[in-house]
């Protein structure tokens, strides 16, 4: 069965009943809302209540009826003319005293339409009433009404007009973070989780007050969602932890719902309790460092795909890399603190640091990414005359070269740390030899000359002749040996 059954397509049968330019029926539009009302008038029986008080079915001919509206409200006339008549009054009494999960999900469903048209998602949200009525929708057990619920939330808060309201009015509501939390670290609903993570994704990205206080909540402990009405208390969620769940559960169902957590992971390395609260995690940042590692050296960007697949992939790696870049830059500075206070050269003992593995990888994205600038330049001779083609082109130049900034970045830094006996083990294993250095090289400098230069002394211990290649290759490097 379809979850929106198509709607009526019949001609409105009396002169000036049609709604708007539409050929919807304003009487049949009325009607459902008059049942709705009587759903919830304490003088009427409560077809959606079941006897002993649990959840209950709904009654299949309203089903149906209520889906047709559901599918119209995607009209704007029909969004009007059920604003007119106060259906999200009459949603607000569903919600409340409804105990049909199926009734609730379609009443959410359906302000999630309105809400699609400017005018109507700024009465919405300014009625503060049913503002924190549909967050405490975010506490239910039900996932389809979870799913409509976030869709909701996510039309609301792109339009910039009532942004603010929502961010302030989530701010002020910790149990938003429990229900957010407890869906991302539990639900195995990928398009659930996929929603619930734009929307974390965009309030971090609207309001970085809100980022910071999500980041460091998780410290009292927090009631949440329940079968019954009775709360519930649930774990002593942390942010990170979460989210890694989620990403986790949607990586291989979802390549754009795993761009999105990892954006979100971007966000946090954005401030600095971002970045503590991902490297200074029980385990050390290890299952953070773990995830971004096995899908930058085992799933994304693989040596038997195609260079053109960098393009595809290049916002998802680019947020990755500067996660890892972010970690990566931590670990380092704590460990030279270390070293500093015990006056001792110590190895550096992260589980994460110089693995050569990964520095193949970034060579590897930086060929593709020369390949993929190679077709460009040819592809924008071709078109030339085609100024909406330059434009294109122009969009995608500029997310390449974001990643290669981010990628040429970790790279370097991870070269500088480099020993002999990494460099050994990179050799050994394939991941650095004259090809793969060149490529490097090309795209550190100028920039990066001192990683690189400090790289070369490394690698004249380990294979002299392959350093000498290299400085032939690069005059610069040999007059500065």
């Amino acid at each position: 069965m379809d979850r929106n059954p198509s709607p009526p397509s019949s001609e409105a049968e009396e002169e000036g009943d049609a709604v708007g330019n539409t050929v919807y029926s304003k009487h049949w539009l009325f009607s459902i809302l008059t049942r709705l009302i009587e759903v919830i008038s304490p003088e009427q029986a409560d077809p959606a209540a079941s006897p002993e008080g649990g959840q209950a079915e709904l009654d299949e001919e309203m089903e149906n009826d209520i889906c047709k509206v559901w599918d119209m409200s995607m009209d704007e006339d029909v969004a009007l003319f059920l604003q007119e008549f106060n259906a999200p009054d009459i949603f607000m009494g569903v919600f409340a005293k409804s105990k049909c999960p199926r009734l609730t999900e379609i009443c959410v469903g359906i302000l999630g339409n309105m809400a699609c048209f400017q005018d109507i998602c700024m009465s919405i949200s300014k009625d503060e009433n049913l503002g924190q009525v549909l967050l405490q929708r975010l506490c239910d057990s039900d996932s389809p009404t979870l799913l409509e619920t976030s869709r909701l939330l996510l039309t609301c808060l792109s339009q910039p007009e009532v942004a603010n309201v929502w961010v302030e009015r989530i701010r002020e509501n910790p149990s938003v973070y429990d229900c957010v939390c407890f869906i991302m670290s539990s639900s195995t609903n990928v398009e659930l989780l996929v929603k619930v993570g734009e929307v974390v994704d965009k309030l971090f990205d609207l309001d970085e007050e809100l980022m910071l206080n999500w980041i460091k909540n998780g410290t009292c402990r927090s009631v949440g969602p329940s079968v019954d009405d009775s709360p519930e208390e649930l774990p002593d969620f942390k942010i990170v932890p979460c989210i890694l769940e989620a990403a986790k559960q949607v990586r291989s169902d979802n390549p754009e719902g795993l761009d999105v957590y990892m954006h979100i992971l971007q966000l946090l390395t954005t401030v600095d309790e971002g970045i503590e609260a991902i490297v200074q995690a029980p385990d050390g940042g290890k299952e953070t460092w773990s995830l971004l590692y096995d899908l930058v050296c085992h799933e994304l960007c693989q040596p038997d795909d195609p260079p053109i697949i960098v393009q595809e992939q290049k916002t998802v790696l680019a947020s990755i890399l500067s996660v890892l870049s972010a970690m990566f830059a931590s670990q380092t500075e704590q460990e030279y603190t270390k070293m500093r206070k015990s006056n001792v050269k110590l190895p550096f003992s992260s589980y994460f640091i110089l693995d050569m593995p990964l520095i193949g990888s970034l060579i590897r994205i930086l060929q593709y990414m020369e390949g993929c600038g190679k077709r460009s330049v040819d592809n924008s001779k071709e078109s030339e005359q085609q100024e909406t083609g330059r434009t294109d082109l122009n969009e995608k130049d500029f997310h390449l070269k974001i990643l290669k900034d981010i990628c040429c970045e970790l790279l370097s830094n991870m070269l500088q740390e480099l020993t002999k006996e990494n460099t050994l083990e990179g050799l050994h294993q394939g991941h650095l030899n004259e090809q793969t250095c060149s490529s490097a090289f090309q795209n550190l400098l100028p920039l990066y000359f001192a990683s690189v230069e400090s790289f070369l002394e490394v690698l004249r211990e380990a294979d002299q002749t392959l350093a000498d290649n290299l400085e032939k290759r690069f005059p610069s490097l040999k007059v500065h040996a």
